[in-house]
Order: C-alpha cells, then sequence, then structure tokens
C-alpha cells in the first residue's frame, strides 16, 4: 500500500455500526464495561480513545513503524520520551536545535534531573564521535533544523549513537513522513509535533512518538498512561483529516518553497539563504539522498536586525507568527519570536534571520508578497 493510499485508509475502515466514513469523534471520559474486569477495549480515555487509536496507527503506518504514540503537544511528546531516561544521563542535542527542545532540557530536566547534556553540530560526524560517551543515552536529531535547516545524515548519526548503546531520536516535524521516514535509515524512535505538517490547518495542537522496537514502545505507551499528556478526540480527528491531504500539501509546499529560494538567493538585499534545495546549501547532497523532496520551510538573513524585522512586518500574504506547516504562509523573526528561549546561549540564532513557512497559495503570489516587503 503506498503512501497516500496509508494515509487515507490505515486505522480508518468505516464504523461498523453506521458506516460512517470519517472515524467518529469519541467524545467520552470513560466506558461502561460489560463486567468487573472485563471491557470492550477501553476503560478510561486517559488511558486509550478509539480516535486517538486510528490516528496512532495511521501515523505508524506513514513512518513505517511498528506503532505510534499520540500526545496533547510536540512538546508533550518530547517530555515524554526524555521520561525514559534516569538521573546522570547524557544527552547530545544539534547545535541550532529547536528552542523549545533546548529549554525542556537546559531548564527543565538538567536542573531537575541531573541531566547532561552537549549541543554539537550533528553534521560534524568527527565532533558527534568526540560527544558522545558511555553515559550518552540519547542523540537528538532535528533534520531539516530549526530555523536554520542543516541537513545531518540520519544513518550515520544512527551508528554513532548505537555503538555506545544509545537511541537516535529524530524530530521529523519539518520533513513530514511524506518526505523522510527515519525509522528506515536507523533512527529508534521519531517524534513530531502534529501541530504543523501533519495537522496542517492551524487549528489543532498536538504530538506524536513513532518506533519499531516492541519494548521502547511499550515503555513509552505506559509513560503516555502515566504522565497523561494525551490528547482530546477532537485534536486527534483533526490530525486525521490533515493527514488525508498530506501528500498533495506537502508536494505544494515544496514546489513553492523551491521558487522562494531561488528568488530570494538572487534578491540583491537577501545576505544568505538557507534552503536544502539550493545546489549551493552544505547539506543539498544529503537531503537529495535521504529525502523525497526539501520542505517548505526557507529562511534568509538580511544585512541588519532592523531590515529583517521590517520584512516580516511589511508582508500581506505571509502572516507574521509563529508555528508552520499550515496551508497558509507564514513569516517570523526567529531571534525574538520562536527562538528567544536560546537568546545569550550558544545556540542564539543571528539576528538578521527570518524565517518563511512557505504555504500552498498560488507561488506567483507569494513571490509578489516578499519582492514587495523586500522593496
Amino acid at each position: 500500500m503506498r503512501f497516500e493510499t496509508k494515509a487515507i485508509h490505515v486505522g480508518q475502515d468505516p464504523d461498523p455500526t453506521y458506516g460512517a466514513v470519517s472515524v467518529p469523534i469519541y467524545q467520552t471520559s470513560t466506558y461502561a464495561q460489560p463486567g468487573v474486569g472485563e471491557s470492550k477495549g477501553y476503560e478510561y480515555a486517559r488511558t486509550g480513545n478509539p480516535t486517538r487509536t486510528a490516528l496512532q496507527e495511521a501515523v505508524a503506518a506513514l513512518e513505517e513503524g511498528a506503532g505510534a504514540l499520540a500526545f496533547s503537544s510536540g512538546m508533550g511528546a518530547e517530555a515524554t520520551f526524555f521520561s525514559l531516561l534516569q538521573a546522570g544521563a547524557h544527552v547530545v542535542l544539534g547545535d541550532d536545535v529547536y528552542g523549545g527542545t533546548y529549554r525542556l532540557v537546559s531548564k527543565v530536566l538538567a536542573p531537575s534531573m541531573g541531566l547532561e547534556f552537549d549541543a554539537v553540530d550533528l553534521t560534524d560526524v568527527e565532533a558527534v564521535k568526540k560527544a558522545v560517551r558511555d553515559e550518552t543515552r540519547v542523540v537528538w536529531v532535528e533534520t531539516p533544523t530549526n530555523p536554520l535547516l542543516k541537513i545531518v545524515d540520519i544513518a550515520e548519526i544512527a551508528e554513532i549513537a548505537h555503538e555506545v548503546g544509545a537511541w537516535c531520536a529524530v524530530d521529523n516535524t519539518f520533513a513530514s513522513p511524506y518526505l523522510q521516514r527515519p525509522l528506515t535509515l536507523g533512527a529508534d524512535a521519531v517524534i513530531h509535533s502534529a501541530t504543523k505538517y501533519l495537522g496542517g490547518h492551524s487549528d489543532v495542537v498536538g504530538g506524536v512518538i513513532a518506533a519499531n522496537d516492541s519494548q521502547l514502545l511499550e515503555r513509552l505507551g505506559f509513560l503516555q498512561n502515566a504522565v497523561g499528556a494525551v490528547p482530546g478526540p477532537q485534536d486527534c480527528f483533526l490530525v486525521l483529516r490533515g493527514l488525508k491531504t498530506l501528500a498533495l500539501r506537502m508536494e505544494a509546499h515544496c514546489r513553492n518553497a523551491g521558487r522562494i529560494a531561488e528568488m530570494l538567493a538572487g534578491h540583491p538585499k537577501v545576505k544568505r539563504v538557507y534552503y536544502p534545495g539550493l545546489p549551493e546549501h552544505p547539506g543539498h547532497d544529503v537531503a537529495a539522498r535521504q529525502m523525497s523532496g526539501f520542505g517548505g520551510m526557507v529562511s534568509f538573513e538580511m544585512e541588519t536586525e532592523q531590515e529583517a524585522l521590517d520584512v516580516c512586518t511589511r508582508t500581506k500574504l505571509f502572516f507574521l507568527a509563529e508555528s508552520l506547516g499550515g496551508v497558509e504562509s507564514l513569516i517570523e523573526h526567529p531571534g525574538r519570536m520562536t527562538h528567544a528561549s536560546v537568546a545569550g546561549s550558544p545556540l542564539e540564532v543571528p539576528a538578521t534571520l527570518v524565517r518563511l513557512s512557505v504555504g500552498i497559495e498560488h507561488p506567483e503570489d507569494l513571490l509578489e508578497d516578499l519582492r514587495q516587503a523586500l522593496a
């Protein structure tokens, strides 16, 4: 079964009672049981919900995993995953990891459970080899990274992680399973902010973890219930709705982003463009090998911070907003918005940087909007 078919059918058979084609929203907190110690598969909604089960089965199929677990947010998924670790464990992060991930590790987990971490350039294999040690339990990969769009060789980093007995966990939010499937490249777990491309319509917050190892999935399932950062059925329904058009949307995102990156690369006021689809991008060859498209995210630098701020306020079709992956185009200033939490740290992003989440509008309209904002 091919990707587009899986996105519509896996876990989403018509309702056996009434034949509903869309998975019903099981809006309930508890389930009547036929007898003590008996159930029809569900007992309490924190532990399980049929709408959530359908979403988990669909994402697992798209990521080519043995199973998946859904959470109330991407950060809820990350926090649950890191709950697998014990005090004193060591984590290797990318040196431009998402600001929320860095905040979770450095401000919450490091002081509360003695978690140790190093942030290194994951595109530098020798640096990664030096960073891992016997205590390393996770190498946390983003590729493409947020917001500098570095491309990390998943298979290579997974091999290094496994040599010291660590998991390789990949945040696949920017690529989506349509463009990249890390589990097939050796990763142990794949994490998504389902708020982004999986949902795709800027109307839901959610997170997902997919994996192949049955023991890892069992441990994560225990934590999903014990920690309780679970999504409601309406949220699961909305992400399922988004998955049905994921392939079509990602094709449009990639097409539009490629056009915009090319325009920006030739614009006299733009200092530098970050997009893996450009041949001059340092990770272009790796991206071409492990991805089926280059994604819908584009970042670029202006000469000064004020010029970057001005561009962000002049667009009309690109809404000034955080988040990404929706059908509408967004523009933001990472240094003051999504990545403000890494200001003053080694992960601080350039003040001149602008990040675009390129939507699925007509590309000519988006190009005109950016040209007038840069004028």
